[in-house]
């Protein structure tokens, strides 16, 4: 089991690398359906592999290629970390069902939106 756990850490990092999404996109649905997670277990442990220093060298590499605006990412980090914690702290209420679709129909409108607009 614990290579099934190295080789989604490695494509997940490969896929975030190349197109810049959260791991959580992806880390989330592998823990469920490879691990058999709950849902809530698999977006803690997904928020869990995410702290820094996890997306420091991909980062680095957009940011040496003039791809990054860090004045941009630290305003984004600092709210993201106080709406995470709300949005954490409300998930722990929601029952497994409905955290599901939830997770999934971000999913869908995100990638609706990606898909169909410029």
């Amino acid at each position: 089991m614990t290579w099934i756990i190295l080789l989604v850490g490695v494509l997940v990092g490969v896929l975030s690398g190349v197109v810049g999404i959260g791991g959580g996109i992806m880390f989330v649905p592998a823990l469920i359906w490879l691990l058999g997670m709950s849902q809530h277990k698999a977006q803690g442990t997904s928020l869990g592999a995410l702290l820094a220093p996890v997306g420091l060298f991909a980062f680095w590499e957009y940011y040496r290629k003039g791809n990054a605006d860090v004045r941009v990412a630290l305003l984004l980090a600092a709210d993201f970390l106080v709406g995470g914690y709300f949005g954490a702290a409300g998930a722990q209420y929601i029952s497994e069902f409905w955290l599901r679709r939830i997770f999934a129909l971000t999913l869908i409108a995100v990638g609706g939106q990606m898909l169909f607009n410029r």
